[in-house]
């Protein structure tokens, strides 16, 4: 990311420009940020404070003006806590936050992603189009998706990669998901709960966990299906320690 001189360490034979460097005058995004180690993240902030780099090697700095795009899939607050990340560059980085939800929480997104990445591996690969039926669209748009837009990405290039016919169906959408067994239903667990009480609880949770499946663990729209209020469903989630990787 700073760039080195020429013999700045061992197989340095030529001087490199840094990544932040090229970026002057323009922008550079950093990917999982949220990985750097501690000495990294103080050259990091020195650019984002100073405006300014030094390549390894050279004892000059170089001015720059670059936007910065930083990404991550960690909870950078629970980094702070942990003493791996800086809280002095966490609040350099979050000017502006964008959260991207999970694909589970967007899955009326999945159908043009998928239609995009069929499309794009057919541009790449010199494939002949190939056609997604609406009920392997269902089934994709109701999968949880923990690898996110990446999973997806590598599911659709499976199946067009593996699908013999020019249609992707129910039946080949099945046969690369990955599927986790499921827990007994309420009524064959009746047998074990001692009070009403109990029942009822049961009862509702499993009510609540098929209804999440029923919406892809989309809670906002699983709770306006079921009329109660999304505050009130996150509240009987964690009451039942309901969780899309334990039920879903």
């Amino acid at each position: 990311m700073f760039g080195h001189e020429r013999g700045a360490f061992t197989g340095a034979t030529q001087k490199q420009i840094g990544k932040f460097e090229q970026a002057d005058r323009g922008t550079i995004f950093l990917d999982e940020v949220g990985d750097m180690s501690l000495r990294t993240q103080a050259k990091v902030l020195r650019v984002l404070q100073e405006g300014e780099v030094e390549r390894l090697g050279s004892a000059r700095t170089i001015e720059i003006d670059a936007r910065v795009i930083a990404a991550t899939n960690r909870n950078l607050e629970e980094a702070i806590d942990s003493a791996v990340f800086r809280e002095d560059l966490y609040f350099r980085l979050s000017v502006i936050p964008i959260r991207v939800p999970p694909l589970r929480d967007r899955n009326e997104d999945i159908p043009r992603l998928v239609e995009h990445f069929a499309t794009l591996f057919c541009k790449e690969n010199n494939f002949k189009p190939k056609h997604f039926t609406s009920s392997a669209l269902d089934l994709m748009s109701n999968e949880r998706w923990r690898g996110n837009v990446r999973e997806l990405r590598n599911t659709v290039e499976r199946l067009m990669a593996m699908t013999d016919g020019k249609t992707i169906d129910v039946a080949e959408v099945r046969g690369v998901l990955r599927r986790e067994p499921r827990s007994g239903s309420a009524a064959e667990e009746a047998g074990r709960t001692g009070t009403l009480r109990e029942f009822k609880e049961l009862a509702e949770r499993e009510f609540l966990v098929s209804k999440l499946r029923e919406h892809g663990w989309n809670i906002s729209k699983t709770a306006g299906m079921i009329d109660t209020p999304r505050s009130n469903m996150y509240k009987k989630m964690e009451h039942y320690r309901i969780s899309q990787d334990a039920d879903g």
